[in-house]
């Protein structure tokens, strides 16, 4: 494959955003201002920026800076590491202004595909670049400039096409697959809400237990009625709570052995609710140098140190470091109900946690934290019927796992010209 030599300016076009005041910013309106919290760095899309509730803009601005849907954008301030260099992709047109912080890509298209241009700005070539060129303050930024004085070598404009329509075809499938996840989990919270917080579970005539007259107690703790037949328990009673550990040198001996070790990280990166590998592994060593436990399948994780409560279900056996709590059930179907209940109160959780450096909830004010049993046979009935869409969520994470490794492992080699795309699978 011929691979020719350009400075991005030759190929494309690159602006900078509006300068908004800040006066004008409210919390609704018409129109959204584009943030850096725009870009998902670590998936390379767009996502709806839920940091702030003042993201609507009320003030004028110039017509040019209201995006339409498939401009690229890329961040011209770093906020956080690996930042620069992300593209994003706007999902719907009059929405969304583009502020002084973002930058929008516009493709010469007589040299340049734009499904092409989303991968190279965000190619490894391009992020040192930036990385390279950012100036060092507190928070490193680049430019327009910067941007259009990259260097890279692009093959012929059909040859960018194909990869392009492949690797967006990958993506496509990928944000699909997402979809139809938080669609998945949307549903078990609902279903959650209807059981164990309006408490319309089915009654023994399969009929919404509290709406068809289900007898209700007064209960002092909670400060409301619950099921007659329901108890109001400690996490204690019915789960075994364990803190994880880190092996206790930094010796290599330590890592890289059979033994999956999952620290907050593996969550927050991947914001999945199943987790069965992670970025290290331990080895036999490292577990007995440390005071950590071997997790069975099903058991609840918690972070437990800031950022507290990211949640996830252990799909095999593994361990954690200090940055979780673990919660074993000690019989009977809890570990699923668990999982939303913990869910539902995290921000009781939340208020828990002490600590001057960094904020942490103790094992011991976890296993003293109340928790709303309901019947077994309700708790066997949930079970039964969210591991439906569990087992049917985790399928596809796992798809969508193998599919981004796959796009991850192509995308250098299509770009470096190592590989490229038969004619024939690009038009499938």
């Amino acid at each position: 494959m011929k691979l020719t030599k350009y400075k991005l300016g030759e190929i494309l076009d690159v602006t900078r955003g509006a300068s908004l005041s800040g006066e004008f910013y409210a919390t609704e309106g018409k129109y959204i201002r584009l943030t850096c919290g725009n870009f998902d760095y670590q998936n390379n899309c767009f996502k709806e920026n839920k940091s702030k509730d003042n993201l609507y803009y009320v003030g004028d601005f110039k017509p040019e800076f209201l995006m339409e849907e498939g401009n690229i954008i890329t961040p011209l301030t770093e906020q956080a590491i690996g930042l620069l260099g992300s593209t994003a992709i706007i999902p719907k047109s009059g929405k969304y202004i583009q502020s002084q912080d973002v930058a929008k890509i516009i493709c010469k298209e007589e040299l340049l595909d734009k499904d092409f241009a989303f991968y190279l700005i965000s190619s490894t070539l391009v992020k040192q670049q930036l990385s390279a060129a950012a100036q060092q303050t507190k928070i490193r930024h680049t430019s327009p400039d910067k941007i259009r004085d990259c260097t890279v070598w692009i093959p012929e404009l059909t040859e960018q096409k194909r990869i392009g329509k492949l690797l967006r075809s990958l993506d496509r499938k990928i944000e699909l697959n997402r979809a139809i996840n938080q669609n998945l989990e949307a549903m078990a919270k609902q279903l959650y809400d209807y059981w164990f917080v309006q408490f319309n579970f089915p009654n023994e005539e399969g009929k919404p237990y509290k709406s068809n007259g289900g007898k209700m107690v007064w209960n002092k703790r909670l400060k409301r009625e619950i099921p007659a037949s329901w108890e109001i328990k400690i996490v204690d009673d019915v789960v075994d709570v364990y803190n994880g550990a880190t092996p206790s040198t930094a010796d290599e001996l330590n890592y890289g052995g059979d033994i999956v070790w999952i620290t907050p990280k593996d969550l927050s990166d991947q914001k999945q609710k199943f987790i069965y590998q992670g970025e290290r592994n331990i080895s036999q060593v490292g577990y007995d140098s440390c005071s950590t436990h071997l997790l069975p399948s099903n058991t609840v994780l918690m972070s437990s140190r800031a950022p507290i409560g990211l949640l996830a279900i252990a799909k095999n056996e593994l361990c954690t470091n200090q940055g979780f709590k673990s919660f074993v059930p000690k019989s009977g179907s809890i570990a699923i109900y668990l999982y939303y209940y913990l869910q539902y109160h995290i921000k009781q959780i939340e208020q828990l946690g002490t600590g001057t450096t960094f904020k942490e909830v103790s094992r011991e004010d976890i296993l003293k934290f109340p928790i709303l049993k309901p019947s077994d046979n309700i708790l066997d009935l949930w079970e039964e019927r969210v591991s439906l869409l569990n087992d049917k969520q985790l399928e596809i994470q796992k798809e969508n796992e193998n599919l981004t490794k796959q796009r991850d492992e192509l995308l250098p080699l299509l770009m470096n010209g190592q590989v490229s795309v038969n004619s024939d699978l690009s038009d499938d």
